[in-house]
Parts: structure tokens; C-alpha cells; sequence
């Protein structure tokens, strides 16, 4: 199959499954015998791919839909383009420590950290602009389904600073830790500056136990939960700097810290003392 028809295929699907009413949702014209119409062009396709893999529940698929949108993924994410943290260069302060400007989700680690919500099922809203919606879409509907069959077992939404592990699936990662920042209503407490740090703390004790070398820490807490960014970078770097000294003998050798903006880059150049 060439990649409009693993798209075509892929839409039609998940358009069947509710009797239409993701259609109706994302405002898709109705066609004949109940269907919708589907543009040609390839940006409205995906477009409406993911904003259907965005607002999809956690219920189980089909293997040959999960086969085929594996396909199609693979083949979006290598066009994307890969980063390998093999061709990275650490920081001047810190041999252990790596700051990189780019999408967190082309980024080859054992494992990248998604900035989650209490419910740990990724973001809802159909094309956000979030981490945690990138994340999802790009490693594919098996991660929901990961995600949900962790939080049923669990019983209870997800506190602040923990983490979960799950595979990372179509990513070029091998792994997503997904760990809740803590929300900034007013002002920065020392409740809410704990809760980050452990953030970053428990994220690396995950790591450490599933015996991963390489992590990759997007700046949690820092878009809609409004935690003040330059407080962030400071706390993050130093709540790893003193886990790394702390555990010398830990899987975990490589520590990036993502950004995607030019002011969240400058803001950890100064932290980490880089040019």
C-alpha cells in the first residue's frame, strides 16, 4: 500500500466505528451510504487522521488496522527526520548533561518524557499543540491503550511527580515516561517547586530501574500548567545534576533537556553556563 491508501484506509476505519459521529464532530462533509467525504489533498487527510487518533477512546482495534497505521507511522516519523543522541554533544559543564532544540518526538533515546495530565491518557483535543497530543499521535493508538490498561490497574488518576513507563511504539524512542507537573493558580510555593523536582526525580529513578542510558526531559509544568520557565530550567537542571552525583552507579549516563522555542533554549543555556 502506498501512504494515501494506508491514510485512506486508516480514516475510513475509524470513521466506522462510532456510526459516524467523529465525522460529525470534525465537521467532515456526509457522502453517500452514510459516509463522509474525504479530501484528496494530503495535508486535510492528516489533518483528520490524527485529529480522529486524538479524540479515539481506549478501546481495543483491529490487528490489521494497528499493522497498517504501524506502516504508516514508521514511514511519517522516518520522514520527519530522526535525531540519535549518538550524534548530540554534551554540555560544557557537565559531560552526563545535553541540551537539544527540536521535536521531542524525532528524538532517538531509550526513552523521552511526556509532560501527561492526572488522567494519563494523552490530550484529547483534536490537533493540539501540546507535547502530550504529539506524543500520542505519533507513536499511535497503542500508547492510549497502554495507558489506560496502567491507570485502570491502578484504580485512581495519576498523582503529581510520579511517573509510569510505557513503550514508545512507532517513536523512535524505545520508551515515554509520563510523569503530571504540578499547576501554578497563582504563585510558585514550596509545595509546587517539590513537586516538580520530583517530577524529574522520579522520571530518573524509572529509568535507572528499567536499566535505561538515556533520557530526554521536555520542560514540564512550562506551557498551560504555567509554572514560571527560567524557575523550571533552574530546578530541573539542578534536581538532576544532584541525582546524577547521588547515584554514580545508576543505567542513566545521558540526560537531555528538550526545548522546542528560542526562549526556553536561551533560558537553559544560561542555567547550564553554555555560549
Amino acid at each position: 500500500m502506498t501512504q494515501k491508501e494506508r491514510r485512506t484506509y486508516l480514516i475510513t476505519e475509524l470513521l466506522k466505528e462510532d456510526k459516524g459521529s467523529a465525522g460529525f464532530k470534525l465537521g467532515l462533509v456526509p457522502g453517500n451510504e452514510g459516509g463522509f467525504v474525504i479530501p484528496d489533498d494530503e495535508k486535510s487527510q492528516r489533518d483528520i487522521l490524527r485529529a480522529l487518533m486524538n479524540i479515539r477512546g481506549s478501546y481495543s482495534i483491529s490487528e490489521d488496522f494497528l499493522r497498517i497505521q504501524d506502516e504508516y507511522l514508521q514511514q511519517v516519523n522516518k520522514e520527519r527526520g530522526i535525531t540519535d543522541i549518538a550524534d548530540l554533544s554534551p554540555t560544557e559543564s557537565n559531560p552526563k548533561l545535553y541540551l537539544w532544540q527540536g521535536d521531542i518526538t524525532t528524538l532517538k533515546v531509550d526513552a523521552i518524557v511526556n509532560a501527561a495530565n492526572s488522567a494519563m491518557l494523552g490530550c484529547f483535543a483534536p490537533l493540539h499543540a501540546c507535547i502530550d497530543n504529539c506524543i500520542h499521535t505519533y507513536a499511535g493508538i497503542q500508547l492510549r491503550l497502554a495507558c489506560n490498561e496502567l491507570m485502570q490497574r491502578q484504580g485512581h488518576e495519576e498523582g503529581t511527580g510520579l511517573c509510569k513507563i510505557t513503550p514508545a511504539f512507532n517513536l523512535p524512542s524505545r520508551y515515554v515516561l509520563h510523569t503530571v507537573g504540578p499547576i501554578i493558580y497563582t504563585s510558585v510555593g514550596k509545595r509546587e517547586k517539590i513537586l516538580l523536582a520530583n517530577c524529574y526525580k522520579n522520571c530518573l529513578e524509572t529509568a535507572s530501574q528499567n536499566q535505561l542510558e538515556s533520557v530526554a526531559f521536555c520542560c514540564i509544568s512550562t506551557g498551560v500548567f504555567r509554572f514560571p520557565a527560567d524557575l523550571a530550567a533552574q530546578i530541573a537542571v539542578e534536581t538532576v545534576e544532584m541525582w546524577l552525583t547521588e547515584n554514580p552507579d545508576s543505567s542513566v549516563k545521558k540526560v537531555v533537556f528538550n526545548v522546542f522555542g528560542n526562549k526556553d533554549l536561551e533560558i537553559y543555556k544560561k542555567v547550564l553556563g553554555q555560549k
